[in-house]
Order: structure tokens, then sequence, then C-alpha cells
């Protein structure tokens, strides 16, 4: 039996529908949406996108954890030029 269950991850948004506009990430699920969004098309550089969606899958298949994926996609986002929620935040912190 094959049973889907929702992957938690710490929190973020991203400014993934343009500028301003955020969409909220709870679970890694929701990366995968996300990734494979047409909004998602064609932003940033392919191997960070692959490496956050193979990660994504990863992680739904619990062979990684959570939070790797959520780097992954963190990384695959800035790739793409979009600001990320809380993460961009406490980076503005450090630099200054």
């Amino acid at each position: 039996m094959d049973i889907d269950f929702p992957v938690p991850i710490s929190p973020l948004q991203v400014e993934i529908n343009g500028i301003g506009k955020y969409r909220k990430a709870e679970t890694v699920q929701d990366l995968a949406r996300m990734l494979l969004s047409e909004k998602w098309h064609n932003k940033g550089d392919r191997e960070e996108f692959h490496r956050a969606l193979v990660t994504s899958i990863e992680a739904i298949e619990l062979y990684v954890d959570a939070d790797t994926a959520r780097k992954a996609f963190v990384l695959a986002a800035h790739a793409a030029g979009m600001h990320v929620l809380p993460d961009d935040m406490d980076e503005r912190k450090k630099a200054s």
C-alpha cells in the first residue's frame, strides 16, 4: 500500500509569483510543487534546479532529511533570482 504523508520543513516563503508576491511552503511536497510549476519554468541554473528536485523527491521517499531538501531548494531559488524568507532576512542581518 502506497501512503503519502507530508514531510514537514521549517516554513519558508518564496518570491515565485513575481516581485513581492510570495508563496508559502511548509512541506517538502510544497517545494516539489513549486519546482514543477510553470512559474519556475526556465529560471536560473538548471543544475541547481535538478539538484533541488531530486533532493525533494528523495526527502519525500525518506532517503534524505527534509532540511537537506529545503537547503537545496533555497539554493535553486536564489540561482533563479527569487528571494526566500526568512532565509534572506537572516543573511541581511549578518551583512549589517
